[in-house]
């Protein structure tokens, strides 16, 4: 049976909106129930409550697939390189923005086949903003109709650069000082993906440690909005389910020529 992508794009975003109203509901509240994890990130109730809803929608979809999760059990490698098509979760990404109650957390669903994301939505409970993309299909606000990364050239003048202010280190400095007197946009979790891919931003190099659910499903939206998510060693598009789930160092762009992609 042949899968209609852009359909199933909307399905999952409806999952993510489920999954948004879950976390609300706790972040309406004085309890968060934070635990530090093993690697000393945040963990609260809304990151397990958001999980549960997530896992649950996606067994209910017709296309089905495992599933990886940040929250969810450890798949070794061996298991998991065996995967040409599984689905790919963070179901509260911006803990520590959820902590702040800055409202810039999102709940991130990808379907990635033969490493690469197809199928992505990213969703923002406090704004309620759903986007999603499927691959060959366009990339989308709902509500709002397609979306598209900006054109440029790292020529321009006052990029807009998605990056953090108060953390800047040396080499994401170095990058910016590449530029031509470019403008820094705060944001956290996928939104700064999102961001290029909404056409608000023009870069965002990320010269530090992610994991693979932090960006697949913006990086599926990012693609089909004319951007590109490339590794900052090697200029390729990065790859998902890598033995290790940790991404390398990558720059965001939107929309500029495949000639520029090192700057």
């Amino acid at each position: 049976m042949e899968i209609d992508y852009l359909k199933l794009a909307r399905e999952v975003g409806q999952v993510t909106r489920r999954a948004g109203a879950a976390i609300l509901k706790i972040y309406d509240t004085d309890d968060f129930g934070v635990e530090t994890k093993d690697d000393a990130s945040p963990l609260t109730k809304a990151d397990k409550a958001a999980n549960d809803v997530i896992v649950a929608g996606l067994r209910e979809l017709t296309l089905q697939a495992p599933i990886v999760s940040e929250e969810g059990k450890d798949v070794p490698y061996a298991e998991r390189q065996q995967y040409t098509r599984f689905w790919l979760v963070d179901p509260l990404d911006g803990t520590k923005e959820f902590i702040k109650r800055n409202g810039e957390f999102t709940v991130n669903i990808a379907l990635i086949e033969n490493g690469r994301p197809v199928l992505g939505a990213v969703y923002v409970p406090v704004k309620d903003e759903l986007f999603f993309a499927a691959q060959g299909k366009g990339a989308w606000q709902e509500g709002a109709g397609q979306i598209h990364a900006q054109r440029f050239t790292l020529q321009d003048t006052n990029l807009r650069v998605v990056a953090s202010r108060s953390h800047l280190n040396d080499a994401t400095q170095a990058f910016m000082d590449k530029l031509n007197d470019p403008e820094i946009v705060s944001r956290g979790s996928s939104l700064k993906i999102i961001e290029l891919a909404r056409g608000a931003a023009h870069l965002y190099p990320r010269l530090a440690p992610t994991m693979e659910w932090d960006t697949a499903a913006a990086h599926a939206i990012l693609l089909e909005a004319g951007g590109r998510l490339v590794d900052d060693g090697t200029g390729k598009e990065l790859v998902y389910n890598k033995e290790v789930l940790r991404n390398p160092h990558f720059v965001a762009y939107g929309n500029v020529s495949e000639g520029q992609l090192s700057c």
